[in-house]
């Protein structure tokens, strides 16, 4: 699948998974208790360099730094474009 984005390098293209609304218990957040995610899915990858091989793929959920990336308006849609050195783990 083709997002219309591509990478160069060792960058990524990723879309902040939505915060939960809700807390275990049943209790409602409105939007400013909210905390924001950190947890995205990578819609698309770069080839990598030679120094940097590209360790990610599309469709993997991953923890990200939440300085790093540039967000961007896309089809519609906000996502981030970073480098995958800002990707922390991938969850598993």
């Amino acid at each position: 699948m083709s997002f219309g984005i591509k990478p160069l390098g060792s960058r990524v293209v990723i879309k902040k998974l939505e915060a939960e609304e809700k807390t275990a218990s049943g209790i409602v957040l409105p939007g400013s208790a909210q905390e924001k995610p950190q947890i995205a899915e990578v819609l698309a990858v770069g080839p990598g360099t030679q120094d940097d091989p590209m360790e990610l793929k599309v469709g993997d959920k991953v923890i990200f730094s939440p300085y790093g990336g540039t967000e961007i308006k896309y089809g519609g849609e906000e996502v981030v474009v970073m480098n995958h050195r800002d990707i922390l783990a991938v969850v598993e």
